[in-house]
């Protein structure tokens, strides 16, 4: 009995420590939380250094059974998984009747689904990824999928400083707020660098801020042929917010009549 009680009392700890170490971050995005699994790595050693950005349930079903769990919860608009956090978008309470997109009704159910998928694992390292995922990452080129473009011997020495920057300097600042930034390629005539945006900072009002202001500016500073930095989108996220901008425009009209 008391070996059976031991076993018992060590499971609940280790569960209990890991409910503990799920915390949350606020971003700059106020539609945006940061769920913070300290202690697990949520992402196998090859890739722990990309971000995976989920942005619907056909998404959510081919990459990650936990974030089609957190689809399930009302109110979650989209998903970036990281190393040892998850970032999740909601949809703006301005553009819903319910009370469930309120971060206070949201926060305790994200937290329960994100534990409820640690704790089917005693390791520290879990995987949160369909087998078929990881198996398309292995047979193709990683930028198809996840946010990770190391240097390469291959690049051009602009690139190559450029990509540096990125990865050193500008990634981690802009993880920390949530969200994540994917190089796409340097145009050496114009001096325009292209980026895409990812989790908090894709839909932050202060985008244009980050942008400009942080990863433009800097560089600029460092890298002199680089002229402007504009970011991009993929054409099914061009589809999703013209489609996003006309409900909104509809849903303010209706609000002031």
């Amino acid at each position: 009995m008391k070996t059976f009680n031991a076993m018992y009392s060590n499971r609940f700890a280790s569960q209990f420590r890991r409910l503990l170490s799920i915390q949350t971050a606020s971003t700059p995005n106020d539609n945006a939380l940061k769920f913070i699994t300290k202690g697990v790595r949520l992402l196998p050693p090859h890739i722990q250094k990309s971000t995976i950005e989920i942005d619907d349930l056909a998404s959510a079903t081919e990459k990650s059974p936990l974030a089609l769990q957190l689809f399930k919860v009302p109110g979650v608009k989209s998903i970036l998984i990281g190393d040892d956090f998850i970032t999740v978008n909601k949809v703006d309470e301005k553009l819903s009747n319910s009370d469930h997109s309120r971060w206070q009704f949201l926060k305790p159910q994200i937290i329960n689904v994100i534990d409820r998928s640690l704790s089917k694992s005693s390791e520290k390292k879990v995987n949160v990824l369909t087998p078929q995922f990881l198996e398309n990452i292995s047979n193709v080129h990683h930028d198809d999928y996840i946010v990770s473009q190391e240097p390469l011997d291959t690049d051009d020495d602009v690139t190559y400083e450029i990509k540096e920057l990125i990865n050193t300097r500008i990634r981690p600042a802009i993880q920390d707020d949530g969200g994540d930034v994917q190089f796409r390629r340097f145009d050496p005539d114009a001096g325009i660098v292209y980026i895409k945006l990812k989790g908090a900072c894709k839909s932050c009002s202060l985008s244009e801020d980050t942008l400009k202001h942080g990863i433009e500016s800097m560089l600029q500073h460092y890298v002199e042929e680089v002229k402007e930095v504009k970011a991009i989108l993929d054409p099914e996220e061009e589809i999703s917010l013209k489609e996003f901008e006309k409900l909104e425009k509809k849903l303010m009209s209706r609000s002031t009549v």
